[in-house]
């Protein structure tokens, strides 16, 4: 199994899983022998994998989506290349070497089939999942009486601090709106110059709580009144499912796959009211309107998300998708 950049988390529960079914997981294509190996995005270990293919070792591929935001937007030129050059990686493997692709979504597979045509291989949707027992709506972690807005990123910056400036808008709005203080906590992390940026324009008080660790995440969730997905075109956010399995209601705009994973009630999804692709400014208005309506009805959301999470974004579901796509049970 390999696996590159803010991936990390996903492999982790992918081995938990896997061991607790008794399968064994090496992270090292050295560590041979093995029958499968599932590729999470891309890597640069391409010859490994050719020599795996040519006998006859199934690869899986893990797609979500594609790097966009440095086209439209000016990243700088090192961050331009990193992120065509990763593209280049993940279309090679899709095209050449894999045996299998499990897009993270349909949002996924559409957006992949759009840009690079229906891959040679079979291909399937499986949603990312969480430890509905680890992340639970019970424990440490109580909303304060203020609104809380939440934002949780692994990482903040290289054109999709865009988002960043989205909350700080929707949260202004919203206490305009409500005449309340509104909190916004944001998680991830973030370059100083960054975070001075946005205090300069904020009208709201920003709690920043940097990289927060995993086994810490549910008391987080738990302490706020909504998670505002910020991503633009997520293909599945693990800061989503988390949420919801948290009992936490999300709130964000109509792209990616947030429609596929916020439903049933879970919180409000609604149209970006312009064009995401090439960054037009959003209808925060329309934001703010289902902020406050989650805001106000804070228990029907809260079980509609714990329910929306155990109805299919559970851990033991995203492995048996993961083992279906080999053939194995």
């Amino acid at each position: 199994m390999t696996g590159v950049g803010g991936m990390v988390s996903f492999r982790a529960k992918m081995q938990a899983g896997l061991a607790a079914r008794g399968h064994q997981v090496s992270n090292s294509l050295d560590d041979e022998p093995y029958d499968a190996i599932l590729v999470i995005g891309g890597t640069r270990q391409l010859a490994g994998l050719n020599r795996a293919r040519r006998r006859g070792i199934p690869i899986i591929q893990r797609l979500n989506g594609m790097n966009w935001i440095q086209r439209k937007r000016n990243t700088g030129v090192r961050h331009y290349l990193r992120a065509e050059l990763a593209n280049l990686l993940l279309v090679s493997i899709r095209n050449r070497l894999a045996s299998h692709i499990v897009y993270q979504s349909e949002f996924a597979r559409e957006w992949w089939e759009r840009v690079h045509g229906i891959a040679p291989v079979p291909n399937s949707v499986v949603l990312n999942g969480v430890d509905l027992d680890r992340y639970t709506p019970t424990g440490e972690g109580t909303p304060p009486e203020r609104m809380r807005l939440l934002v949780v990123e692994g990482h903040l910056g290289g054109g999709y601090e865009i988002g960043l400036k989205h909350a700080l808008d929707l949260a202004g709005r919203v206490q305009v709106r409500i005449g309340e203080p509104v909190e916004l906590t944001i998680a991830g992390k973030a370059a100083s110059g960054l975070q001075a940026s946005l205090e300069a324009q904020a009208a709201v008080p920003i709690d920043w709580r940097g990289w927060v660790p995993a086994e810490h995440v549910p008391e987080l969730d738990r302490s706020a009144h909504m998670l505002f997905a910020s991503d633009l075109h997520p293909a599945c956010p693990n800061a989503v499912i988390e949420a919801l399995a948290c009992g936490l209601p999300v709130l964000g705009y109509d792209t990616g796959a947030l429609r596929e994973l916020v439903t049933e009630g879970a919180g409000e999804v609604v149209p970006y009211g312009g064009d995401s692709w090439n960054l037009d400014s959003p209808d925060t208005e329309n934001l703010a309107d289902a902020a406050i309506r989650i805001f106000r009805e804070q228990p029907a959301y809260r079980r509609a998300a714990r329910r929306r999470a155990e109805n299919g974004l559970g851990l033991d579901t995203m492995v048996t998708g993961y083992l279906g796509a080999l053939g194995w049970s």
